[in-house]
């Protein structure tokens, strides 16, 4: 599933925006949650979850570029569209390495050219992915879609965007098939995908979502050498 951001401090224009993109790609037959936001801290709290943000440039308060400016800092690698009445800012755009450029009001045609080129780099930033086997079938899991995988026993259960997902493995060879891809064991039942990890502390992970993960008491600190590794790679997070 696709997730995208609309920030526009009109509300009535974020959701026109956000229909004309639903419109669009259910007519090209994906799938997608869009999510509104009125102004740039608000969606600065939330854009971990998203593929694609449309951010409208002039906007009260913190505007479109400065609010772009802290994204960028922060996830070089999301995707990045900007909203305008003005062609003011074109060249502006290109210092937080938009995708594109759009004129509002933004005609039907372009805004489908503009989400097609999204849908590629998209899809090719999902390619990580891992094999399991489930009744003499294999099966591919994207793993940005997936905060985390739940261990009982030796039933693995994936807890993500999609429909969660059960199989039989050993926790051993699913931890190996995962090395180097940005999941970490923080918990005897749960490897988490660092991506996803908002807050922690001694004891627990709080995930983009609200969730809650232990973390083993004897495995904090090595937890703690992960995410900072994984934040030097991939930008900040918090610690309270």
């Amino acid at each position: 599933m696709l997730m995208i951001a609309v920030c526009d401090d009109e509300i009535r224009e974020c959701l026109h925006i956000s229909r004309q993109i639903q419109d669009i790609l259910e007519q090209m037959h994906v799938s997608c949650m869009i999510k509104q936001y009125n102004n740039g801290p608000n969606l600065l709290q939330a854009v971990e979850a998203f593929d694609i943000i449309f951010l409208d440039i002039i906007m009260d308060g913190m505007d479109g570029m400065k609010t772009a400016g802290l994204f960028r800092k922060k996830f070089p690698d999301k995707i990045l569209v900007f909203l305008s009445s003005s062609r003011q800012y074109v060249f502006d755009a290109f210092s937080v390495e938009a995708l594109d450029y759009l004129i509002k009001p933004i005609d039907n045609q372009k805004l489908k050219q503009v989400l097609s080129r999204c849908l590629t780099k998209t899809y090719k930033q999902k390619q990580d992915f891992i094999l399991v086997k489930k009744d003499r079938q294999t099966r591919k899991l994207f793993l940005d879609e997936i905060r985390y995988f739940e261990i009982r026993g030796r039933l693995i259960e994936t807890h993500g965007m999609g429909t969660p997902f059960s199989w039989y493995e050993q926790i051993g060879t699913l931890e190996q098939s995962l090395s180097g891809k940005g999941f970490f064991r923080c918990h005897k039942s749960f490897l988490v995908n660092l991506e996803h990890v908002d807050t922690y502390n001694r004891q627990e992970v709080i995930l983009d979502s609200g969730e809650k993960i232990m973390i083993a008491k004897r495995r904090y600190t090595a937890f703690c050498m992960a995410i900072l590794e994984y934040m030097r790679k991939n930008g900040g997070i918090t610690t309270p």
